[in-house]
C-alpha cells in the first residue's frame, strides 16, 4: 500500500495519484488467490466426478484417454479431476507448498493459463511417451489406458520454482554456465524427483513432463510481470 505523505505542500496531482496506487493495492490485496480459487475448482470438480460417475460418463468427461481426438475436452478437464479423496488431498497440500510463491510473483490470469497448458502437456506426454515406449521390445512399459490428476500441473510449479529463484538466478549471473549443462541438471533433477514419486498407478512421466515444463519456463521467466 502507497504511504501517505505528511507534507503540506505536496500538489493535488500527486495527492490524487498516490490516493489510486493505493486503491489499486487495496484491491489487489482484496481480490481472491489463484491458488485457492484452484482449491474450489479441484472441490468441485471432484463433486461433479462422482455425480457423473453413477450415470456412466465420468470417464469421458474427466479421464484423458488414447486416442486424444475422441473426446479432446479431457486435456484440460483431466487436469482439474482427481482419482480418490487422498489424491485430492495430496495435489492440494502440494499446490498450497509450491504454487503460492510462484502466485505471489505473477497475475492470477497468467497463473491459471500456466498451470492448465502445463498440466494438460504433462497429461498428454504421460499417453504418447508410454504409448511409444511400449512400442519397442527391449522397454518393459504398458501404455497408459487413461490419466488425471493436477501432479502434472504441481511438478511444473515445482520446476519453476527451482528454475526462477533469486538463489539459481544469482548462480547463474554470477557463474558462466553453458545451456546445455543447465538442461542436463534440469533432466537429472526431473529423473530423481520423478523417482521419489514412484509407486504404483502414479503417472511418473507426466511427473517429468511437468516438472521440465517448469523449468524451461522459468529459466525464461515467463510468468514476470513486466514480460
Amino acid at each position: 500500500m502507497a504511504r501517505r505523505s505528511r507534507s503540506r505542500t505536496q500538489p493535488p496531482s500527486a495527492r490524487r495519484s498516490a490516493g489510486g496506487a493505493g486503491d489499486r493495492s487495496t484491491a489487489n490485496s482484496r481480490s481472491p488467490s489463484p491458488i485457492l480459487e484452484l482449491l474450489v475448482v479441484f472441490v468441485l470438480v471432484f463433486v461433479a466426478q462422482g455425480l457423473t460417475a453413477f450415470a456412466g460418463v465420468m470417464g469421458a468427461l474427466f479421464v484423458l484417454a488414447p486416442p486424444l481426438s475422441t473426446n479432446p475436452w479431457t486435456i484440460v478437464t483431466s487436469v482439474y479431476a482427481h482419482s480418490g479423496l487422498g489424491h485430492l488431498l495430496s495435489n492440494s497440500l502440494a499446490l498450497l507448498v509450491f504454487g503460492w510463491p510462484v502466485a505471489r510473483a505473477t497475475t492470477r490470469l497468467r497463473f491459471h493459463v500456466f498451470f492448465a497448458i502445463a498440466g494438460a502437456i504433462a497429461g498428454v506426454a504421460q499417453l504418447v511417451l508410454t504409448g511409444t515406449l511400449a512400442a519397442l521390445p527391449i522397454v518393459p512399459v504398458a501404455p497408459t489406458a487413461g490419466v488425471l490428476g493436477a501432479s502434472g500441473a504441481v511438478f511444473a510449479l515445482l520446476g519453476y520454482l527451482v528454475a526462477s529463484n533469486r538463489l539459481s538466478s544469482g548462480l547463474a549471473s554470477l557463474v558462466d554456465v553453458p545451456n546445455w549443462l543447465s538442461a542436463l541438471v534440469f533432466v537429472g533433477l526431473a529423473v530423481a524427483l520423478t523417482l521419489a514419486t514412484a509407486s504404483p498407478g502414479v503417472a511418473l512421466l507426466a511427473h517429468f513432463a511437468g516438472f521440465l515444463v517448469g523449468a524451461l519456463a522459468g529459466r525464461a521467466r515467463v510468468l514476470a510481470v513486466g514480460t
